[in-house]
């Protein structure tokens, strides 16, 4: 191994929105998964420097960014040891925003003969495996790699807790922005975003109505043919469960219930998986769709998982799915260095009798923008109202099924259908599809999460799973399942939408 030498050098700093308070409703919900998975879920990347910025022009950046975002200015503070560890008290750890301090930035010197690149990732990975120390360290570190001289590369790591992507993205264009005149810092800090928080009880009560409507009208089980074990332990003669109301919609099961309780899955191998597919054919049919309809790609890509769950999982009930709504579509938020995103609910009929595939689409629409309406509340309040409709039908909610469409420039309305691809083009790309990786991972905390990756002229589907509940050969059968309900649309609307041309 290299022994390296590696230059810390200070950065002071000093900046507005100082103070002690609670976390955002963004935070705690990141909160709560860090302490979950046991990591800092950081961001973050390795950037070649090939404008021949200096040492000095780093030290200017950093100094720039801890001054201007409170959130990089903040660490946590526990009451108690054991708040840094539990679930159900995270809404009580508190941040500190401090006025002023230092940091440090780290020059990393390649040595000669060495692939400054490789130097560069080698740091990344390490800093991404290495949890932050909440309550003593800045959540931001930051290195350049050097070789000769020269600045050859960037590396930055920031703790999920302090901002999420969309935040990131602000971060980089203003410091982008700073040779011309920048405007002042409008967005509200952390601090601030808490004290709005707290006067908006009737957007949490608006947000609930809704959940619990949608939780009302779907099963428990996402999985009903693979009831895992009961996190509920045998119920003793204190039941805190009442027994179920007569009008209770979900009736206990008879014996030729289509989906009894049966064993888990894929118990030998490896449980925890990451899988990537990418498929050409998928997007074009999506943008064709789109194009016929006057939509955008989202709802129809949205529609094809719940149809190809349904089909996959043999299920014909309502598709249910929590989505995560970035939230930074209401006024003033779009600029905050926060974490935002919030848990949205969807919930739509695909498989009913005679329903097609444009009505499912729709059906996906008119459901996510809904979801994205009531995605902004207070966490525990949602936690509350799982928890207690749980309690009414005598086992525990599942809601561990996610949709993360994470595209940030892709999501357009479609241009006229006459501009987009052909059911050829869209039939010869199908021989491009498969799967990249597939790959066993050491811990997931859901059970399936389907992720739409922001890639450019192709749809590439990254998917979290658990596979005690959902098996492998399963997922390989759920992506191909969604380019052929997209394909098979494609062709329905097309050919309706160029007879009526």
């Amino acid at each position: 191994m290299v022994e390296r030498i590696v230059q810390r050098i200070v950065v002071p700093f000093e900046g507005d929105g100082a103070g002690v308070g609670g976390l955002t409703w963004g935070q705690q919900q990141v909160w709560r998964a860090m302490v979950e998975i046991d990591t800092s879920m950081s961001m973050g990347g390795v950037v070649p420097v090939t404008d021949g910025r200096t040492v000095a022009d780093f030290v200017d950046e950093l100094r720039f960014l801890m001054s201007r975002y409170a959130a990089l200015r903040s660490r946590l503070v526990f009451d108690e040891p054991w708040h840094a560890t539990s679930l159900d008290v995270c809404h009580l750890v508190r941040q500190e925003i401090v006025a002023r301090g230092e940091t440090v930035l780290e020059v990393h010197d390649a040595g000669p003969g060495e692939d400054p690149a490789a130097v560069a990732d080698a740091l990344h990975v390490a800093w991404k495996a290495r949890k932050f120390d909440y309550t003593t360290e800045w959540p931001i570190r930051e290195a350049v790699v050097r070789q000769d001289g020269t600045i050859t590369h960037v590396v930055v790591v920031i703790c999920h807790v302090a901002t999420d992507g969309s935040g990131l993205g602000t971060m980089i264009r203003e410091l982008g922005e700073r040779d011309t005149p920048l405007r002042p810092y409008t967005a509200m800090q952390p601090l601030e975003l808490v004290a709005a928080q707290r006067t908006t009880q009737r957007q949490t009560d608006t947000a609930m109505r809704y959940w619990e409507a949608q939780l009302r009208s779907i099963r428990p089980r996402r999985f009903p043919s693979r009831a895992s074990r009961d996190p509920f332990p045998s119920r003793a003669s204190h039941d805190p469960f009442p027994p179920r109301a007569s009008h209770d919609p979900f009736p206990p099961r008879a014996s030729h219930d289509p989906f009894p309780p049966g064993a888990v899955a894929d118990q030998d191998g490896p449980r925890w998986w990451r899988v990537t597919w990418r498929s050409t054919a998928l997007m074009l049919a999506a943008e064709r769709v789109a194009a016929a309809l006057g939509i955008d790609t989202a709802p129809v890509l949205l529609a094809a998982y719940g149809a190809a769950f349904n089909t996959v999982t043999g299920q014909t009930a309502p598709f249910a799915t929590q989505v995560i709504v970035g939230n930074r579509f209401r006024p003033g938020l779009a600029d905050i260095v926060s974490p935002m995103a919030q848990n949205g609910i969807v919930v739509f009929d695909v498989s009913g009798d005679g329903v097609t595939a444009q009505e499912a689409i729709g059906r996906a629409r008119r459901a996510s923008m809904n979801a994205s309406k009531h995605a902004y509340y207070e966490p525990e309040a949602r936690l509350a109202l799982i928890d207690r409709i749980g309690r009414e039908h005598d086992e525990p909610f599942d809601l561990s099924v996610f949709y993360n469409d994470r595209r940030v420039g892709v999501i357009q309305t479609q241009d006229p259908l006459e501009t987009m691809p052909s059911m050829d083009e869209i039939r010869s790309a199908m021989p491009l599809t498969g799967m990249v990786s597939e790959t066993p991972v050491v811990f997931f905390n859901e059970k399936l999460m389907v992720n739409i990756d922001d890639a450019v002229g192709t749809a590439q589907i990254t998917v979290d799973f658990d596979a005690h509940h959902m098996p492998l050969a399963e997922v390989r059968r759920l992506l191909p399942a969604m380019e052929t309900f997209t394909v098979s649309a494609a062709a329905a609307v097309s050919d309706q939408a160029v007879a009526s041309m």
